[in-house]
C-alpha cells in the first residue's frame, strides 16, 4: 500500500446557461463514471477525499436555483452515485460568491441524512473577500486577514449546518 490520499476532483463547471436540471445530470454522469474507474482501480474509497461541485445553475441561466433546491438536489445525486464508504466531501466553490458557496453548504448540513462528512475546500469563495480587502496594499493586510478569518469561520459553521445569512455582518 502506498498510504497515499487520492484527491479525487471530479468538476462540472457553473460557466453557461444550463439549468440545474442539465447540471444534476451531468454530475451524476460525471460521478458515477469516476467511482466506476476508482472502483475499477481497486482504490479504497475509505481512504479518499472526494472533491466535487454542487448541483447549481449555470452562471448565465435566467432561472437560477434556490439554496434548497441546489441542497436537495446535490445530496440527492450523492446518495445515488457515492458509496458511503467515502468518508467525506468537501465542496469546490466552483465560482459561486463568497456567501452563496457558504449557504449551500450549511443547507446540506442542515439536511442531513447522508452518511458522509461534508466540509468546504473553497478557493475563490475563500480568497475573494481577502484579497479585495489587501488591494496589494500593505497597510490593508490585517484587514485582509480579518476577512479571511471571518470567511473561514463562516463556512467551519455552515460545515457544522450552524451558519446563518445574519452571521455575515458581525
Amino acid at each position: 500500500a502506498a498510504q497515499i490520499v487520492p484527491i479525487v476532483e471530479p468538476e462540472v463547471l457553473m460557466d453557461g446557461d444550463h439549468d440545474i436540471d442539465r447540471c444534476e445530470e451531468a454530475t451524476r454522469a460525471v460521478l458515477h463514471s469516476v467511482l466506476n474507474e476508482l472502483h475499477q482501480m481497486r482504490v479504497a474509497l475509505e481512504g479518499i477525499v472526494l472533491k466535487p461541485n454542487m448541483v447549481i445553475s449555470g452562471k448565465k441561466c435566467p432561472k437560477q436555483a434556490t439554496v434548497e433546491q441546489v441542497a436537495a438536489r446535490t445530496i440527492a445525486v450523492l446518495k445515488d452515485t457515492v458509496p458511503s464508504a467515502v468518508p467525506g466531501i468537501a465542496y469546490l466553490s466552483g465560482g459561486q460568491s463568497d456567501e452563496q458557496a457558504t449557504a449551500h453548504l450549511d443547507a446540506m448540513n442542515r439536511m442531513g441524512g447522508f452518511p458522509w462528512k461534508m466540509t468546504f475546500s473553497y478557493g475563490r469563495a475563500l480568497q475573494a473577500a481577502p484579497q479585495k480587502a489587501w488591494s496589494g496594499k500593505a497597510e490593508n493586510v490585517a484587514a485582509a486577514q480579518k476577512a479571511f478569518t471571518h470567511r473561514a469561520r463562516m463556512n467551519g459553521l455552515a460545515s457544522l449546518g450552524q451558519w446563518t445569512a445574519g452571521q455575515e455582518a458581525a
